[in-house]
Order: structure tokens, then C-alpha cells, then sequence
């Protein structure tokens, strides 16, 4: 699929993320939306309780959904971050209620070591501060091995993201972020998609059903750079 988009590999290593304007084709998002909100799951129906303040979608196994999880630019970002053989090991839509979604700020950890998990949130509509979007501290994940340094509760460093519908925010889980509240009650629909390094396959087939995990998750990645047009 042709795209325009530049993955700046250099600067994506030094922040910790990337947020890919306009990643997704615009003729995608209404089906893609449809899809959310036809997977729609009370939160006492998954394996384990969701939160009440956020709307929690199975949609793991429809074809869009995983087409987005298999952007090419996608793909190249994620394996920048890991930097070897890597599988997607979960998608589900989410988004925070009116006055919902409000977190502190954390990191979502690498499991057996710095920078083997990469995450990925797919903006579905129009996101901001209003609406409960995300916040980052660039360059944080360069901290993780040093936890004790650094202060969840001081936001002076953190990022407000704002976008539009089709953008693409893919991250070390490393690096300290947080998602905020969602004051107008707008509507805020993504999909949370994680990517593992292989070593970490045997550990994620132990969790899948705790986690709701429908998918086939046998497929392979390898690292490669992403060039416009591919």
C-alpha cells in the first residue's frame, strides 16, 4: 500500500516513540469504528474484570483490524524498537467513558530485556486533551533501569498528544506514559496492539487466556527499515 510517511529511526530510538500521522487509510476508519463498537464487551465478561471506566472491545479477529496491525510502517517501527525477530501478541480496542481514563503515569515494562516490547495505540477519532488521549515523557524509557530516578507523580515533563482519527502512536513499553481523563465524554475508540520479541513467545502463550486472546499468534517479523511506497 504507497505511503508517504518517513519513519525517522534516529529520533524514534532517542524519544522512545513515534506518532504516525495519518498511518491508517481514511477509507478504513468507518468500518474500522463499526468494528469497535460491534465488539463491544462488558467489562465482568472478560477473563479478568475490566475497569468500569473504560468501554473494552474484542476485536482481535477481524480482518481490518488486523491489516492496521500489519502496516508496513507500523511493522518497521516496532521492529526498530525491539531490534529482532518479533510477533504480534495482542490487540483490543479501548476507550475511556466520560470522566474515565484518567491514569497516573507509569511504564507498561519490558519482559526479559530493556526494549523487547513495543506498543501501539491506534487512534480510531479525533483525540486531544478533552477526550482522554495519551500523555508521554520523551526520552523516558532510556530510564528504566534506574526506576527509583524517576517521579510518577511529577508531570513537568510530560506531553499532551494530539491528532486526528488514522494517526498511529507506537512506543517503547518502557517509556513512562499515561492515559488521561475524558472530560467532554467525546468519543476516543483506539485499538492497543503489543508487539514481543520471539524469545518472549512461550510466556505469552502461558497468559492468552487470561488476556482474551482469540488471534493466531504464530506469525514472524523481522526488523527491517520502512521506505515510502512500500
Amino acid at each position: 500500500m504507497p505511503s508517504s510517511i518517513m519513519l525517522d529511526c534516529e529520533q524514534l530510538h532517542r524519544n522512545g516513540y513515534a506518532v504516525l500521522r495519518q498511518a491508517i487509510p481514511a477509507a478504513w476508519l468507518d468500518e474500522l469504528r463499526a468494528a469497535f463498537d460491534a465488539g463491544v464487551t462488558a467489562s465482568d465478561q472478560w477473563p479478568v474484570p475490566r475497569e468500569s471506566s473504560w468501554r473494552y472491545s474484542l476485536v482481535d479477529l477481524n480482518a481490518k483490524v488486523q491489516a492496521v496491525c500489519r502496516l508496513p510502517v507500523l511493522l518497521a517501527a516496532a521492529g526498530e524498537l525491539i531490534g529482532e525477530r518479533f510477533f504480534l501478541s495482542q490487540v483490543e480496542g479501548r476507550e475511556p467513558l466520560m470522566g474515565g481514563g484518567h491514569q497516573a503515569l507509569h511504564r507498561d515494562l519490558s519482559a526479559h530485556r530493556l526494549g523487547d516490547t513495543a506498543i501501539a495505540l491506534a487512534y480510531f477519532d479525533d483525540y486531544g486533551a478533552a477526550n482522554g488521549a495519551t500523555r508521554i515523557v520523551p526520552t523516558s524509557h532510556r530510564m528504566a533501569h534506574a526506576e527509583a530516578k524517576f517521579d510518577f507523580a511529577d508531570e513537568t515533563r510530560s506531553v499532551q498528544l494530539t491528532g486526528s482519527a488514522g494517526d498511529i502512536l507506537v512506543f517503547d513499553a518502557d517509556l513512562v506514559h499515561a492515559g488521561s481523563l475524558n472530560a467532554t465524554g467525546e468519543r476516543r475508540r483506539s485499538i492497543l496492539i503489543s508487539y514481543f520479541a520471539e524469545v518472549l513467545y512461550a510466556a505469552h502463550l502461558e497468559t492468552t487466556k487470561l488476556r482474551g486472546i482469540r488471534m493466531d499468534t504464530s506469525g514472524r517479523f523481522e526488523p527491517s527499515r520502512f521506505m515510502p511506497g512500500e
